[in-house]
């Protein structure tokens, strides 16, 4: 027997899926996260896992891991003591940034503190010139200064060698790597040659030391989660998450921990894709709510774009990573009257532990779980019978809250519902409104625990008027997990203005493509499994922003289009991107990126859908809106049968999710067992 596993740790829940390769049997588990280790919540959930499907961990072939691991410790500032080494006259770089201010009227607002303090940012006299050769060079007793700089700073465990135009020629940072390692060989290195090799120096820099404080944690944590789970399934592959939408080797992610800080999301969006592909959907907007935050994505065309500039934490990253804008609000999100006196949900959440009030683990304070629990919209236990829910305790957190307020706690509940949910509308209007798309023009996608709990509210609001819930919502980050592939991401830099020879940018792509192929050959990748895909950065002369132009779709061996067809898919991405072009303006490119994937068995769901006449397992008295409760049917998901109508209200529950329809929506079950959901305005 041979399977796949996914394992996508979050806040509140750590979700797995585990798939048949040959017959397609799905096996979806939950159980609660262990924020101190996460690896504690994987092993026992894996070992419960393969006790309900009956497999043994020698039948697992590849186990896929997303994690927030690198985005926690970031968002706690728990990395190493980090040190960085850079060209004289740069020390500053880090903390001077770009001078933008998010919020530029809060007088009270302080950019976060560099990661390195001053006194641990040491220059060195050397410089590499914009045409890629030296213009100072630098010698050997330069390099003994800066060991000896390094060696009087206390408790420094990584180091970030960020040296200017190190991307066109990375001689110098070689040499200091060299020579550090060979002094230093307990420290852990990255090099902004090898991080984030492009132009810009404030966002490679930024990258390369985010990078460099990660290291010490994610590598020990990568290590130690390597041995256990080779213990555990000695014959799996075992691959982490990218940020970027695919799957990378453990030592990939421990080198590189930068590229997992969005790792459990993006794997929501690829699962999200394969899900609504098989409803024949393809324009759809996601809604990953969870225990601490909800994630929204907008998929075009079958297709999550990619961002390469990303803010988490106040630090600014540069690398490839799916499109997704995240807000605090989750189901853990805490209820709270702030200093004004109004009411705020978020973003400070109960998370795993204690949880919220509802869950008996010792929380005490209200949260939206506890609102939904108080009005009737979840149900007595979740996870398969696996926690029982206790509306007492939910009421008891919220009635203090009501009686600030002068209200009852069933006002107070629908306040804090309807504070979360504009929190999530005015998510998804980012990615689509503020970016020229209607979101009325989309269908709603919920997943993740909460999703289906507010999905029909936030559609409603939104005017849309389709919501497809998966078949799995609350575990569709893991099941995107295995239906991955492998993937490297490769970036090569120039600025070379379309009409003039492009001689230098063959180069470029022919060696992006050596590069590939030595992925592929040590990842074992076989030659019919490679796929590569060539998109060029391009801009006008003069701007300062560029746009990604696809130049094909996967194949074995791009090669680059002529100028013509060049700018013709420039014109129409800067098109659809602002509405209009300039057909006589000059046009520049400014970077290659090579997408290298390798494709992997996956296998096909293949769980059958319930043949008989469905019927309510029990009924109880939900709040829909203020005007009182409704007696209400709820049925198990697992016993709706393809072509199963429902007009509203009803509450759908199964083990990792549950999904209110009210009045004014209608149900049904299409062909590939995803719900359709019809809202009416």
């Amino acid at each position: 027997m041979s399977w796949i596993v996914g394992v996508d740790v979050g806040g509140t829940f750590t979700d797995f899926c585990a798939r048949h390769v040959a017959s397609g049997r799905t096996v979806v588990h939950k159980r609660p996260s262990t924020p101190d280790d996460p690896s504690t919540a994987i092993l026992q959930g894996f070992a419960e896992l393969h006790e309900i499907a009956g497999f043994a961990g020698e039948d697992v072939e590849r186990f896929a891991h997303g994690t927030t691991v690198a985005t926690n410790a970031l968002l706690q500032r728990k990395g190493g003591e980090l040190a960085v080494v850079t060209t004289r006259g740069f020390r500053d770089m880090l903390e001077i940034g770009r001078q933008i201010r998010p919020k530029i009227y809060d007088l009270q607002e302080d950019a976060p503190p560099p990661l390195a303090a001053r006194h641990r940012r040491i220059e060195v006299g050397e410089r590499i010139g914009a045409d890629g050769n030296s213009v100072v060079d630098l010698n050997d007793q330069e390099i003994e200064s800066l060991l000896d700089r390094i060696d009087v700073l206390e408790g420094i465990d990584c180091c970030a060698v960020c040296l200017l135009f190190s991307f066109l020629n990375p001689e110098h940072e070689l040499r200091i790597a060299e020579a550090l390692r060979r002094r230093r060989p307990e420290l852990f290195i990255s090099l902004s040659s090898q991080v984030q090799p492009e132009f810009r120096e404030f966002e490679r820099f930024s990258t390369t030391a985010i990078n460099a404080f990660l290291q010490p944690q994610v590598s020990n944590y990568m290590t130690h989660l390597k041995t256990q789970i080779a213990e555990a399934a000695p014959n799996a592959a075992f691959g982490i998450f990218q940020s970027s939408g695919g799957l990378m080797s453990v030592d990939r992610a421990a080198e590189f921990p930068v590229r997992t800080a969005l790792s459990g999301p993006a794997a929501g969006a690829v699962g999200a894709i394969v899900s609504a592909a098989k409803s024949g959907i393809k324009d759809i907007i996601t809604l990953d709510i969870g225990g601490t935050s909800t994630d929204v994505c907008l998929i075009q065309d079958g297709r999550a774009a990619l961002a390469n500039v990303r803010d988490i934490a106040g630090f600014r990253i540069r690398l490839p990573m799916i499109d997704i804008h995240t807000v605090g609000a989750g189901g853990g999100s805490i209820a709270h009257l702030a200093a004004d006196g109004l009411l705020k949900v978020g973003p400070i959440s109960a998370g795993a532990v204690p949880g919220p009030a509802c869950y008996g683990r010792g929380g005490t304070e209200p949260t939206v779980s506890d609102a939904n629990m108080l009005l009737g919209r979840l149900p007595e236990s979740l996870v398969g019978g696996g926690m029982t829910l206790d509306r007492d305790k939910a009421v008891n957190a919220v009635a203090p809250l009501a009686n600030n307020l002068g209200l009852s706690p069933e006002e107070t509940a629908f306040g804090i519902l309807s504070i979360a949910a504009s929190n999530m509308v005015r998510a998804i209007r980012v990615v689509s409104v503020e970016r020229g798309h209607d979101p009325r023009d989309f269908t709603l996608m919920p997943f993740g625990g909460a999703g289906g709990l507010h999905v029909a509210d936030i559609a409603r609001e939104l005017g849309m008027t389709r919501i497809l819930v998966p078949r799995s919502p609350g575990i569709l980050c893991a099941e995107g997990l295995i239906v991955s592939d492998l993937q490297e991401n490769l970036v090569g830099s120039c600025r070379v203005k379309l009409g003039a020879d492009l001689t230098e940018v063959e180069t470029i792509l022919a060696d992006l493509r050596t590069r590939a192929d030595a992925w592929f050959d040590q990842e074992a990748v076989d030659e019919g499994e490679r796929r590569l895909r060539l998109v060029l950065d391009m801009r006008y002369v003069g701007q300062n922003h560029e746009l990604q132009v696809e130049t094909s779709g996967e194949t074995c061996a791009p090669d680059l289009p002529d100028v013509d067809k060049l700018k013709r898919l420039f014109f129409e991405t800067h098109e659809r991107a602002y509405g209009h072009h300039d057909p006589d303006a000059p046009i520049e490119i400014v970077n290659l990126r090579l997408r290298a994937t390798a494709k992997l068995v996956h296998g096909e769901s293949a769980t059958p859908p319930p043949a008989e006449t469905p019927r309510p397992v029990s009924r109880h008295n939900v709040w829909f809106d203020r005007s009182g409760p409704i007696d209400t049917p709820v049925y198990d998901r697992a016993t709706l049968p393809v072509g199963f109508d429902l007009q509203g209200p009803a509450i759908v529950t199964q083990i990792d999710a549950t999904t209110v329809v009210p009045p004014w929506a209608r149900l049904t079950v299409d062909e590939a067992c995803n719900i359709i959901m019809e809202i009416r305005h």
